[in-house]
Protein backbone atom coordinates (compact mmCIF):
# COMPACT_ATOMS: atom_id res chain seq x y z
CA UNK A 1 0.00 0.00 0.00
CA UNK A 2 3.03 2.31 0.14
CA UNK A 3 3.37 3.39 -3.55
CA UNK A 4 -0.04 5.16 -3.68
CA UNK A 5 0.70 7.79 -0.98
CA UNK A 6 4.11 8.34 -2.54
CA UNK A 7 2.52 8.96 -5.95
CA UNK A 8 0.04 11.37 -4.36
CA UNK A 9 2.84 13.25 -2.60
CA UNK A 10 4.82 13.58 -5.83
CA UNK A 11 1.73 14.73 -7.74
CA UNK A 12 0.88 17.36 -5.13
CA UNK A 13 4.52 18.47 -5.14
CA UNK A 14 4.46 18.94 -8.91
CA UNK A 15 1.15 20.82 -8.83
CA UNK A 16 2.25 23.00 -5.92
CA UNK A 17 5.71 23.96 -7.14
CA UNK A 18 5.18 23.97 -10.88
CA UNK A 19 1.85 25.74 -11.31
CA UNK A 20 3.85 28.66 -12.71
CA UNK A 21 5.27 26.50 -15.50
CA UNK A 22 1.87 24.94 -16.24
CA UNK A 23 0.26 28.39 -16.35
CA UNK A 24 3.03 29.60 -18.67
CA UNK A 25 2.51 26.67 -21.05
CA UNK A 26 -1.28 27.15 -20.96
CA UNK A 27 -0.88 30.85 -21.79
CA UNK A 28 1.50 29.86 -24.57
CA UNK A 29 -1.22 27.67 -26.07
CA UNK A 30 -3.70 30.56 -25.84
CA UNK A 31 -1.10 32.78 -27.53
CA UNK A 32 -0.84 30.34 -30.41
CA UNK A 33 -4.64 30.28 -30.80
CA UNK A 34 -4.92 34.09 -30.93
CA UNK A 35 -1.99 34.21 -33.38
CA UNK A 36 -3.67 31.58 -35.56
CA UNK A 37 -6.92 33.60 -35.62
CA UNK A 38 -5.02 36.85 -36.40
CA UNK A 39 -5.67 38.73 -33.17
CA UNK A 40 -2.38 40.62 -32.59
CA UNK A 41 -3.57 42.42 -29.45
CA UNK A 42 -4.38 39.33 -27.40
CA UNK A 43 -1.55 37.30 -28.94
CA UNK A 44 1.01 39.91 -27.82
CA UNK A 45 -0.50 40.20 -24.33
CA UNK A 46 -0.66 36.46 -23.68
CA UNK A 47 2.78 35.91 -25.22
CA UNK A 48 4.28 38.46 -22.81
CA UNK A 49 2.58 36.81 -19.81
CA UNK A 50 3.61 33.33 -20.96
CA UNK A 51 7.25 34.36 -21.46
CA UNK A 52 7.32 36.01 -18.01
CA UNK A 53 5.89 32.93 -16.25
CA UNK A 54 8.12 30.45 -18.09
CA UNK A 55 11.14 32.69 -17.41
CA UNK A 56 10.18 32.64 -13.74
CA UNK A 57 10.27 28.83 -13.81
CA UNK A 58 13.68 28.98 -15.49
CA UNK A 59 14.77 31.27 -12.66
CA UNK A 60 13.47 28.80 -10.05
CA UNK A 61 15.46 25.94 -11.61
CA UNK A 62 18.50 28.23 -11.88
CA UNK A 63 18.14 29.01 -8.15
CA UNK A 64 18.46 25.32 -7.33
CA UNK A 65 21.61 25.14 -9.45
CA UNK A 66 22.89 28.38 -7.91
CA UNK A 67 22.62 26.93 -4.39
CA UNK A 68 24.61 23.88 -5.44
CA UNK A 69 27.32 25.83 -7.24
CA UNK A 70 27.62 28.65 -4.62
CA UNK A 71 28.89 32.16 -5.30
CA UNK A 72 30.03 33.59 -7.65
CA UNK A 73 29.07 30.66 -9.90
CA UNK A 74 25.51 30.63 -8.57
CA UNK A 75 24.84 34.18 -9.71
CA UNK A 76 26.35 33.33 -13.11
CA UNK A 77 23.70 30.67 -13.65
CA UNK A 78 20.91 33.13 -12.77
CA UNK A 79 22.26 35.91 -14.97
CA UNK A 80 23.12 33.69 -17.94
CA UNK A 81 19.64 32.15 -18.08
CA UNK A 82 18.08 35.63 -18.04
CA UNK A 83 20.47 36.86 -20.74
CA UNK A 84 19.61 33.89 -22.98
CA UNK A 85 15.93 34.87 -22.82
CA UNK A 86 16.88 38.50 -23.50
CA UNK A 87 18.97 37.52 -26.55
CA UNK A 88 16.16 35.35 -27.95
CA UNK A 89 13.60 38.16 -27.60
CA UNK A 90 15.85 40.83 -29.11
CA UNK A 91 17.08 38.67 -31.99
CA UNK A 92 13.55 37.69 -33.01
CA UNK A 93 12.60 41.38 -33.01
CA UNK A 94 15.72 42.09 -35.06
CA UNK A 95 14.45 39.62 -37.67
CA UNK A 96 11.44 41.89 -38.11
CA UNK A 97 13.68 44.77 -39.25
CA UNK A 98 13.00 44.00 -42.93
CA UNK A 99 9.24 44.46 -42.44
CA UNK A 100 9.24 47.06 -39.69
CA UNK A 101 11.33 50.21 -39.48
CA UNK A 102 10.93 50.38 -35.69
CA UNK A 103 12.43 46.94 -35.02
CA UNK A 104 16.10 47.98 -35.02
CA UNK A 105 15.52 50.90 -32.64
CA UNK A 106 13.46 48.63 -30.39
CA UNK A 107 16.40 46.22 -30.17
CA UNK A 108 18.83 49.01 -29.29
CA UNK A 109 16.41 50.35 -26.70
CA UNK A 110 16.02 46.84 -25.27
CA UNK A 111 19.79 46.41 -24.84
CA UNK A 112 20.17 49.62 -22.84
CA UNK A 113 16.87 49.20 -21.00
CA UNK A 114 17.94 45.77 -19.70
CA UNK A 115 20.73 47.45 -17.74
CA UNK A 116 18.46 50.34 -16.67
CA UNK A 117 15.90 47.83 -15.34
CA UNK A 118 18.53 45.64 -13.62
CA UNK A 119 20.22 48.56 -11.89
CA UNK A 120 17.13 50.59 -10.99
CA UNK A 121 14.04 48.36 -10.81
CA UNK A 122 15.70 45.13 -9.63
CA UNK A 123 18.26 46.76 -7.35
CA UNK A 124 15.90 49.55 -6.30
CA UNK A 125 12.98 47.31 -5.33
CA UNK A 126 15.18 44.77 -3.54
CA UNK A 127 17.09 47.41 -1.58
CA UNK A 128 13.85 49.25 -0.73
CA UNK A 129 12.06 46.12 0.52
CA UNK A 130 15.16 44.84 2.30
CA UNK A 131 15.66 48.25 3.89
CA UNK A 132 12.12 48.28 5.27
CA UNK A 133 12.63 44.82 6.78
CA UNK A 134 16.13 45.29 8.25
CA UNK A 135 16.74 49.07 8.34
CA UNK A 136 20.30 48.61 7.01
CA UNK A 137 21.83 45.71 5.10
CA UNK A 138 25.50 45.02 4.58
CA UNK A 139 27.35 43.61 1.58
CA UNK A 140 30.92 43.31 0.36
CA UNK A 141 31.82 46.80 -0.85
CA UNK A 142 34.49 45.34 -3.16
CA UNK A 143 31.67 43.75 -5.19
CA UNK A 144 29.85 46.99 -6.00
CA UNK A 145 33.11 48.92 -6.47
CA UNK A 146 34.39 46.38 -9.01
CA UNK A 147 31.11 46.09 -10.89
CA UNK A 148 30.53 49.85 -11.17
CA UNK A 149 34.08 50.29 -12.51
CA UNK A 150 33.47 47.56 -15.09
CA UNK A 151 30.12 49.02 -16.13
CA UNK A 152 31.50 52.55 -16.41
CA UNK A 153 34.26 51.35 -18.75
CA UNK A 154 31.78 49.28 -20.79
CA UNK A 155 29.31 52.14 -21.19
CA UNK A 156 32.17 54.44 -22.23
CA UNK A 157 33.13 51.89 -24.90
CA UNK A 158 29.58 52.07 -26.27
CA UNK A 159 30.10 55.81 -26.78
CA UNK A 160 32.61 55.16 -29.58
CA UNK A 161 30.17 54.06 -32.33
CA UNK A 162 27.67 56.72 -31.22
CA UNK A 163 30.31 59.45 -31.54
CA UNK A 164 31.23 58.22 -35.03
CA UNK A 165 27.57 58.20 -36.03
CA UNK A 166 27.08 61.84 -35.06
CA UNK A 167 30.46 63.12 -36.31
CA UNK A 168 31.58 61.18 -39.40
CA UNK A 169 28.20 59.75 -40.43
CA UNK A 170 29.87 56.99 -42.49
CA UNK A 171 27.78 53.78 -42.29
CA UNK A 172 30.72 51.55 -43.24
CA UNK A 173 32.94 53.07 -40.55
CA UNK A 174 30.08 52.70 -38.07
CA UNK A 175 29.71 48.97 -38.82
CA UNK A 176 33.46 48.37 -38.45
CA UNK A 177 33.62 50.36 -35.21
CA UNK A 178 30.62 48.44 -33.83
CA UNK A 179 32.33 45.12 -34.59
CA UNK A 180 35.58 46.25 -32.97
CA UNK A 181 33.82 47.52 -29.83
CA UNK A 182 31.83 44.28 -29.57
CA UNK A 183 35.11 42.34 -29.76
CA UNK A 184 36.70 44.57 -27.10
CA UNK A 185 33.70 44.06 -24.78
CA UNK A 186 33.87 40.29 -25.23
CA UNK A 187 37.61 40.18 -24.45
CA UNK A 188 37.02 42.43 -21.45
CA UNK A 189 34.37 40.00 -20.21
CA UNK A 190 36.81 37.08 -20.44
CA UNK A 191 39.23 39.03 -18.22
CA UNK A 192 36.39 39.79 -15.78
CA UNK A 193 35.30 36.13 -15.73
CA UNK A 194 38.83 35.04 -14.74
CA UNK A 195 38.94 37.82 -12.13
CA UNK A 196 35.61 36.66 -10.64
CA UNK A 197 36.14 32.92 -10.69
CA UNK A 198 39.89 32.46 -10.24
CA UNK A 199 41.95 35.30 -8.82
CA UNK A 200 39.54 37.45 -6.78
CA UNK A 201 36.52 35.31 -5.89
CA UNK A 202 36.51 36.87 -2.39
CA UNK A 203 35.48 40.19 -3.96
CA UNK A 204 32.08 38.70 -4.80
CA UNK A 205 31.26 36.89 -1.55
CA UNK A 206 29.57 38.13 1.60
CA UNK A 207 31.97 39.51 4.20
CA UNK A 208 32.32 37.98 7.66
CA UNK A 209 30.60 41.03 9.12
CA UNK A 210 27.53 40.70 6.89
CA UNK A 211 27.39 36.95 7.53
CA UNK A 212 27.27 37.56 11.30
CA UNK A 213 24.55 40.15 10.72
CA UNK A 214 22.36 37.38 9.26
CA UNK A 215 23.29 34.65 11.72
CA UNK A 216 20.44 35.16 14.21
CA UNK A 217 17.78 35.36 11.53
CA UNK A 218 19.02 32.16 9.91
CA UNK A 219 18.93 30.41 13.30
CA UNK A 220 15.30 31.45 13.79
CA UNK A 221 14.33 30.17 10.33
CA UNK A 222 16.28 26.91 10.53
CA UNK A 223 13.41 24.85 11.98
CA UNK A 224 10.94 26.15 9.39
CA UNK A 225 13.32 25.31 6.55
CA UNK A 226 13.72 21.75 7.83
CA UNK A 227 9.98 21.02 7.72
CA UNK A 228 9.48 22.59 4.29
CA UNK A 229 8.80 20.17 1.45
CA UNK A 230 11.69 19.82 -0.93
CA UNK A 231 11.08 21.13 -4.44
CA UNK A 232 11.00 18.57 -7.26
CA UNK A 233 13.95 20.27 -8.96
CA UNK A 234 15.91 20.06 -5.71
CA UNK A 235 15.40 16.29 -5.72
CA UNK A 236 16.60 15.95 -9.30
CA UNK A 237 20.17 15.80 -10.52
CA UNK A 238 22.09 18.79 -11.80
CA UNK A 239 22.00 17.33 -15.33
CA UNK A 240 18.20 17.02 -15.20
CA UNK A 241 17.89 20.64 -14.09
CA UNK A 242 20.08 21.85 -16.96
CA UNK A 243 17.95 19.84 -19.41
CA UNK A 244 14.80 21.38 -17.89
CA UNK A 245 16.21 24.89 -18.33
CA UNK A 246 17.06 24.33 -21.99
CA UNK A 247 13.64 22.77 -22.66
CA UNK A 248 11.87 25.76 -21.11
CA UNK A 249 14.05 28.19 -23.05
CA UNK A 250 13.12 26.37 -26.29
CA UNK A 251 9.41 26.88 -25.49
CA UNK A 252 10.09 30.54 -24.66
CA UNK A 253 11.84 30.93 -28.02
CA UNK A 254 8.79 29.65 -29.90
CA UNK A 255 6.42 31.98 -28.04
CA UNK A 256 8.88 34.89 -28.38
CA UNK A 257 8.68 34.54 -32.18
CA UNK A 258 4.93 35.24 -32.01
CA UNK A 259 5.53 38.06 -29.53
CA UNK A 260 8.07 39.74 -31.83
CA UNK A 261 5.94 39.37 -34.94
CA UNK A 262 2.66 40.57 -33.46
CA UNK A 263 4.23 43.12 -31.11
CA UNK A 264 6.05 44.96 -33.89
CA UNK A 265 2.79 45.19 -35.85
CA UNK A 266 1.14 46.93 -32.91
CA UNK A 267 4.08 49.31 -32.41
CA UNK A 268 3.79 50.48 -36.03
CA UNK A 269 0.00 50.52 -36.18
CA UNK A 270 -0.50 52.58 -33.02
CA UNK A 271 2.77 54.58 -33.20
CA UNK A 272 3.73 53.20 -29.79
CA UNK A 273 6.94 54.87 -28.47
CA UNK A 274 9.84 52.69 -29.63
CA UNK A 275 11.92 53.35 -26.50
CA UNK A 276 9.03 52.32 -24.28
CA UNK A 277 8.62 49.11 -26.29
CA UNK A 278 12.30 48.29 -25.63
CA UNK A 279 11.75 49.02 -21.93
CA UNK A 280 8.77 46.65 -21.74
CA UNK A 281 10.82 43.90 -23.40
CA UNK A 282 13.56 44.44 -20.82
CA UNK A 283 11.07 44.22 -17.95
CA UNK A 284 9.66 40.94 -19.33
CA UNK A 285 13.11 39.36 -19.65
CA UNK A 286 14.33 40.64 -16.26
CA UNK A 287 11.13 39.88 -14.28
CA UNK A 288 12.32 36.48 -12.92
CA UNK A 289 15.53 38.06 -11.62
CA UNK A 290 13.50 40.82 -9.97
CA UNK A 291 11.44 38.24 -8.04
CA UNK A 292 14.61 36.30 -7.08
CA UNK A 293 16.30 39.50 -5.86
CA UNK A 294 13.29 40.55 -3.78
CA UNK A 295 13.21 37.13 -2.10
CA UNK A 296 16.94 37.41 -1.36
CA UNK A 297 16.52 40.91 0.12
CA UNK A 298 13.66 39.74 2.37
CA UNK A 299 15.99 36.97 3.63
CA UNK A 300 18.69 39.57 4.31
CA UNK A 301 20.88 38.26 1.47
CA UNK A 302 21.76 41.66 0.03
CA UNK A 303 25.10 40.34 -1.25
CA UNK A 304 23.19 38.09 -3.59
CA UNK A 305 21.05 41.04 -4.74
CA UNK A 306 24.18 43.04 -5.63
CA UNK A 307 25.65 40.05 -7.48
CA UNK A 308 22.47 39.49 -9.47
CA UNK A 309 21.74 43.14 -10.33
CA UNK A 310 25.26 44.20 -11.26
CA UNK A 311 26.30 40.82 -12.63
CA UNK A 312 23.26 40.74 -14.94
CA UNK A 313 24.02 44.28 -16.12
CA UNK A 314 27.61 43.33 -16.88
CA UNK A 315 26.56 40.26 -18.84
CA UNK A 316 23.84 42.26 -20.64
CA UNK A 317 26.40 44.65 -22.09
CA UNK A 318 29.40 42.38 -22.56
CA UNK A 319 27.70 39.24 -23.84
CA UNK A 320 24.34 40.36 -25.23
CA UNK A 321 25.93 43.05 -27.40
CA UNK A 322 28.66 40.88 -29.04
CA UNK A 323 26.35 37.86 -29.48
CA UNK A 324 23.47 39.90 -30.92
CA UNK A 325 25.83 41.76 -33.24
CA UNK A 326 27.36 38.49 -34.47
CA UNK A 327 23.90 36.95 -34.97
CA UNK A 328 22.70 40.04 -36.83
CA UNK A 329 25.24 39.35 -39.60
CA UNK A 330 23.26 36.22 -40.47
CA UNK A 331 20.38 38.57 -41.42
CA UNK A 332 20.03 41.34 -44.00
CA UNK A 333 20.11 44.00 -41.29
CA UNK A 334 23.40 44.06 -39.30
CA UNK A 335 23.19 45.66 -35.87
CA UNK A 336 25.23 48.81 -35.19
CA UNK A 337 25.94 50.23 -31.75
CA UNK A 338 24.97 53.84 -32.38
CA UNK A 339 22.79 54.39 -29.33
CA UNK A 340 21.12 57.76 -28.91
CA UNK A 341 22.11 60.44 -26.40
CA UNK A 342 19.29 59.62 -23.96
CA UNK A 343 20.20 55.92 -23.85
CA UNK A 344 23.92 56.45 -23.23
CA UNK A 345 23.28 59.33 -20.80
CA UNK A 346 20.75 57.29 -18.77
CA UNK A 347 23.13 54.32 -18.74
CA UNK A 348 26.06 56.35 -17.39
CA UNK A 349 23.89 58.17 -14.81
CA UNK A 350 22.49 54.81 -13.65
CA UNK A 351 26.00 53.47 -13.04
CA UNK A 352 27.03 56.63 -11.16
CA UNK A 353 23.88 56.37 -9.00
CA UNK A 354 24.58 52.69 -8.25
CA UNK A 355 28.16 53.57 -7.32
CA UNK A 356 26.97 56.25 -4.86
CA UNK A 357 24.28 54.06 -3.25
CA UNK A 358 26.46 50.95 -2.75
CA UNK A 359 30.04 52.21 -2.30
CA UNK A 360 30.03 52.07 1.52
CA UNK A 361 28.92 48.43 1.72
CA UNK A 362 25.56 49.33 3.30
CA UNK A 363 22.10 49.87 1.82
CA UNK A 364 18.81 51.25 3.15
CA UNK A 365 15.30 51.88 1.83
CA UNK A 366 16.07 55.50 0.85
CA UNK A 367 18.77 54.34 -1.58
CA UNK A 368 16.27 51.91 -3.11
CA UNK A 369 13.78 54.76 -3.46
CA UNK A 370 16.39 56.83 -5.32
CA UNK A 371 16.79 54.12 -7.98
CA UNK A 372 13.03 53.74 -8.40
CA UNK A 373 12.56 57.52 -8.83
CA UNK A 374 15.33 57.61 -11.45
CA UNK A 375 13.68 54.76 -13.37
CA UNK A 376 10.27 56.47 -13.22
CA UNK A 377 11.73 59.65 -14.72
CA UNK A 378 13.44 57.63 -17.49
CA UNK A 379 10.16 55.83 -18.31
CA UNK A 380 8.26 59.16 -18.48
CA UNK A 381 10.78 60.55 -20.98
CA UNK A 382 10.46 57.41 -23.16
CA UNK A 383 6.65 57.61 -23.06
CA UNK A 384 6.69 61.09 -24.64
CA UNK A 385 9.39 60.47 -27.25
Amino acid sequence: MEPLPIRRNILSLIMHHHSTALAGIALGFITFMFHHFHNPYMATLFAALSIALLSLTVSEVAEVLAERLEEPYGSFVLTFTAVIVEIILLFLILLEAGNNENAMETVKGGIISAVIVDMNVLLGLAVFIGGLAFKEQEHNEDTSSTYTTILLVASSALLVPSILHYTIGDSEALEKASMLIAGVLFLFYIAIFIFQTKTHTHFFKATARSRMFRFKKRQEEEEELEVEEEDLFERMSTLFNFIAIFALIAIIGYIAEIFANEGMKLVSEYHFPVGLAGLLIAIISVSPEIITAIKAAKNDQIQRVINIAMGASTVSIMLTVPILLAMSYTTDHPLTLDFNTLQIGALILTIILAWKTTDDGETNYFEGTSHLIFFTCYAIVLAFM
